[in-house]
């Protein structure tokens, strides 16, 4: 079990690492990327809120399997936490070392296969009944991160600075 998710994770970090590395090479003659100046009054409450959600809660969550030594638990949130490190650095990486349109990308791949993670964690815990609240946790961050994906959605003209007629707004 614990070489599947590594495996997978290696899998999904290669192809979707090469992914961005094609597509960033496509658009190299692109003009650099800098994010939009004015960012919606709203994005710091929903930024704090996924902070919060889907980093500190988890962790703690992460601490607490630990002490207990609860394994199956620990490979599937230490799993989440890796490739959400993964998907912070490449997030970096494209926009600030490369100032690459590909950083738009990032969270595009990253986010599906996070709430990919986060259903094959629920059943992964499934055999220890005393981990029934850590699988309704890893439910809850699936709607989070369904969330926060239909956000960056929403947000795609705003980013890629598509004109909008003033009285459309």
């Amino acid at each position: 079990m614990y070489l599947n998710i590594v495996g997978e994770d290696l899998l999904f970090l290669l192809t979707a690492t090469l992914f961005l590395a094609i597509v960033g090479w496509a658009w190299r003659k692109a003009k650099p990327y800098q994010l939009p100046e004015l960012l919606p009054s709203w994005f710091k409450i929903w930024f704090l809120s996924v902070q919060i959600g889907g980093g500190l809660i988890p962790f703690i969550v992460l601490l607490w399997v630990v002490w207990q030594g609860k394994d199956r638990a620990i490979v599937v949130l230490a799993s989440y936490f890796v490739m959400l490190a993964l998907q912070i650095l490449s997030e970096i990486a494209t926009l600030r070392w490369f100032h690459s349109v590909v950083w738009v990308m990032v969270p595009y791949l990253y986010l599906p296969y996070r709430i990919w993670q986060l259903y094959e964690g629920i059943f992964i815990l499934a055999p220890d009944t005393n981990l029934v609240w850590v699988q309704n946790l890893l439910l809850v961050e699936i709607v989070l991160w369904t969330l926060n994906y239909a956000l960056d959605l929403s947000q795609l003209p705003r980013l890629l600075r598509w004109e909008v007629a003033a009285d459309e707004i």
